[in-house]
């Protein structure tokens, strides 16, 4: 097999376990994963290998003189394989591929297109970088050479003017020092009074007679009609500089920067409805949604915790064990479980923690309690992202409307995200949309979602 096909190969064995993960994210026993170990089941392929050619001499053949004879199987070694007759009775290890919540970041980021970058919260230590800073004091050997040439090249242009110019002015019919002082200012000559005053001192002291005398130009509009006069920067490039006069408050010492290092924490606070309405229809897409949704976080965080709450007309705090599959019965007041997210939320300082709030439920609820008390919850509640994920297998309920209100509210907000599934092929469809609100990067839609989806994600981001 030549170097081309063996890269096609392995190619398509990448989309193949991508695709896997798909199907069992959508269709797959979650529960033989554990929190920190994900085992997806692969399809079997056949990877590339090498074939050596028949031609050469030598090698392990029972033929004459120790040659093999075309098509003569080579004989296995004693204990290899099953006994004979005996076909293997368990399915091998193979079968299935086994990750860490790392690995499966990655591969679902490959997988669906994402590109979640955490962010840092808590500083837990400080270290030098480069030496990209300065200050005005410091070591000598630091001394920015660059930086303090150019802040004295800068002062020096400044300040440098056409001398023999700005002399020229004392020579207009009646203008006194002052007069040329503010014939030079209105030209944006860089020059002082105190300069103008000791030369027309010098040029009388050279004339022997007042400059009031000396006039030659009737005023200082012909003054410049008649000089030729060259910008300083255009005489500084025809003959360059001889010197540049530096000073103290020129220098600049270049010093490390500090960086702070980050700790990228994160909570995530998943909310159930478990009312009577929820049957297990509504609430195994639940667990295809949160579950590889916490597996990810986990694997992009470096450190995650997790909080399951479950509600009915009344919330309260639940293990993981318990949040997928415990049904209560009753009501739905959906404010409750806020309520309560809101409390176990003080215990993670949104300084210091990433913080993300999953709800999930048949978007049945009490009355008006969306639009009066979720929403303004929702609003006061700090976190990097609000999800709500619909699960309503068929057709949805009159009442089913929290969904749709909290869409109505958040509009395009950039960090509340509303899903939808009806069907086991809407979960990796879910993930992407709330996932890829929270990603700075956005990234492509998965396979097989609609152009519609795509038009509303588009418009989302």
């Amino acid at each position: 097999m030549g170097l081309t096909e063996d890269r096609e190969r392995f190619r398509e064995v990448g989309e193949t376990r991508r695709a896997d993960l798909a199907e069992f994210i959508s269709h797959g026993d979650l529960g033989g994963s554990g929190a920190d170990r994900i085992r997806i089941p692969i399809k079997l392929v056949d990877l590339p290998a090498f074939e050596y050619d028949q031609r050469s001499a030598g090698g392990v053949g029972q033929g004459g003189d120790g040659q093999p004879q075309p098509g003569q199987p080579v004989d296995p070694e004693p204990g290899d394989g099953d006994e004979a007759g005996d076909p293997g009775e368990e399915g091998g290890d193979h079968e299935y591929y086994e990750m860490d919540p790392e690995e499966f970041a990655r591969e679902l980021d490959e997988a669906l297109g994402l590109d979640l970058e955490p962010k840092g919260k808590q500083v837990i230590e400080e270290v030098e970088g480069d030496f990209t800073d300065t200050a005005r004091a410091g070591p000598r050997g630091t001394l920015d050479v660059d930086e303090f040439f150019k802040r004295g090249l800068k002062r020096h242009l400044a300040t440098d003017f056409d001398e023999a110019y700005v002399r020229e002015g004392l020579f207009v019919d009646g203008g006194g020092v002052d007069d040329v002082f503010a014939w030079a200012r209105d030209q944006g000559t860089p020059v002082s009074r105190a300069w103008i005053a000791d030369a027309a001192a010098t040029v009388a002291d050279e004339a022997g007679e007042p400059v009031a005398a000396l006039d030659r130009w009737e005023s200082f509009e012909a003054l410049d009609d008649g000089v030729d006069h060259e910008p300083v920067t255009h005489r500084i490039r025809r003959e360059g500089l001889d010197s540049v006069p530096f000073r103290s408050e020129d220098e600049r010492f270049r010093h490390p920067a500090v960086i702070e290092k980050r700790e990228r924490n994160v909570v995530v606070i998943n909310v159930r409805d478990a009312s009577g309405s929820m049957r297990e229809t509504k609430r195994e897409p639940v667990e295809r949604v949160f579950t590889p949704m916490d597996w990810y976080l986990t694997g992009k965080y470096d450190a995650a915790e997790f909080r399951y709450v479950v509600h009915d007309a009344e919330a309260w705090e639940v293990d993981r064990e318990e949040f997928f599959g415990l049904q209560s019965g009753g009501g739905t007041r959906l404010s409750s479980a806020y309520e309560l997210v809101e409390e176990l939320l003080e215990e993670y300082p949104y300084s210091e923690w990433n913080r993300y709030v999953f709800a999930a439920g048949d978007s049945e609820n009490a009355g008006s309690d969306t639009t009066n008390n979720v929403i303004p919850l929702m609003e006061s509640i700090d976190a990097n992202l609000h999800a709500y994920v619909e699960t309503q297998p068929g057709d949805g309920a009159a009442n089913a409307r929290h969904a749709d209100e909290v869409e109505s509210a958040f509009g395009d907000d950039d960090d509340v995200a509303v899903a939808r599934v009806s069907e086991p092929d809407d979960v990796t469809d879910a993930i992407y949309e709330i996932l890829s609100t929270e990603s700075d990067g956005g990234g492509s839609a998965p396979a097989g979602t609609t152009a519609a989806r795509r038009t509303d994600r588009g418009e989302r981001r």
